[in-house]
């Protein structure tokens, strides 16, 4: 059980402090499936449910992820690589987020009885916020935007280990499970639309079907608030020097550190990257509560990418999975 660089192969133990190459290249995991070489804790999880909706027009299959443990999907990467890393015996850990993925982390270690420490930016929601103490991890605020927190732990992980949803590839060994449930509910879909931040959800799905279908993979659909796309100008080389504020604050990323990973996953899948608007994002978010489904605005930009892609004569007839992401009680 090992990282390997995927720039020039070296490897590297699961629990030694580095959390990318010397050679500045990210890790991929490289190993065993792991559930079959540790015993993972558990905090009840169970499949999570695809139920069929009609959200303006547009009739879309939702997988409720937001029914996980703590309230996101990011539950399923957490699962994973906190259970690793108390088989490894690593007793203090600290981590970077937006929320979800700090109240994921710090729940499992909770339950690993591992010590954690969750660095915020300063305008996370207090509904998070909450959540993350109660489950007894320290929260460091950070003053200014997300990029600001992912420098200020660069510090922090010099002395502890790293217990991070975007550098740690254990984590999307985690998040790839997703892709087996959709496949046993609803077969091979034609298209996976999703919110797009930092990718621990795209490429967890990418993963997981690659190893499950091969070359036959679902269009990969990403989505981004276009007040915050740095994929979505990557991919159409557009210079951009500053973005706006989000109200999707899940997916406000502005350099995502797997950005050339994640696009080349949805080449591979002939998928394609998809903006949407704040009025778009607060609609479908409208519309997913008149349905009876409460989640953060996160979630609803997959809802609203679906919408726009389903929209086009050429698309009408997709089988789309769309999945939700997050509670919207992490954002009261």
């Amino acid at each position: 059980m090992q990282r390997i660089c995927l720039e020039c192969n070296k490897t590297y133990p699961i629990n030694s402090l580095e959390y990318k190459c010397e050679c500045g290249g990210l890790f991929d995991y490289c190993g065993s499936t792991i559930k079959n070489k540790i015993e993972l804790i558990s905090l009840g999880e169970s499949k999570t449910p695809i139920i069929e909706k009609c959200i303006e027009g547009i009739n879309l299959k939702l997988k409720l992820d937001y029914y996980m443990p703590s309230g996101s999907f990011k539950d399923r990467g957490a699962k994973t690589l906190v259970s690793t890393l108390k088989d490894f015996q690593v007793t203090e850990i600290v981590e970077d987020s937006s929320g979800n993925a700090g109240a994921s982390i710090a729940a499992y270690s909770a339950a690993a009885n591992i010590k954690c420490h969750i660095y915020l930016p300063e305008n996370t929601p207090q509904g998070k916020t909450q959540q993350i103490s109660s489950y007894g991890a320290e929260i460091v605020k950070i003053p200014g935007n997300r990029e600001n927190t992912s420098r200020a732990i660069k510090e922090a992980c010099k002395s502890q280990y790293y217990a991070s949803h975007v550098y740690n590839p254990l984590f999307f060994e985690g998040t790839k499970t997703i892709s087996k449930e959709i496949f046993e509910q609803v077969g091979l879909p034609e298209a996976i639309v999703l919110p797009a931040g930092n990718g621990t959800l795209l490429l967890g799905i990418y993963k997981g079907f690659k190893e499950l279908t091969q070359d036959h993979l679902p269009k990969i659909i990403a989505v981004q608030s276009e007040n915050c796309c740095p994929l979505y100008n990557e991919y159409n080389k557009i210079e951009v020097n500053r973005y706006k504020p989000t109200s999707a604050k899940g997916i406000a990323v502005e350099n995502p550190a797997r950005k050339k990973e994640m696009i080349s996953a949805i080449n591979e899948s002939n998928g394609e990257i998809i903006i949407v608007s704040e009025e778009d994002i607060a609609k479908a978010k409208k519309e997913l509560g008149y349905s009876g489904i409460f989640v953060e605005n996160t979630a609803a930009v997959g809802v609203a990418g679906a919408v726009k892609f389903a929209t086009r004569p050429e698309n009408q007839e997709f089988n789309l999975v769309v999945p939700l992401t997050g509670t919207g009680l992490k954002e009261t």
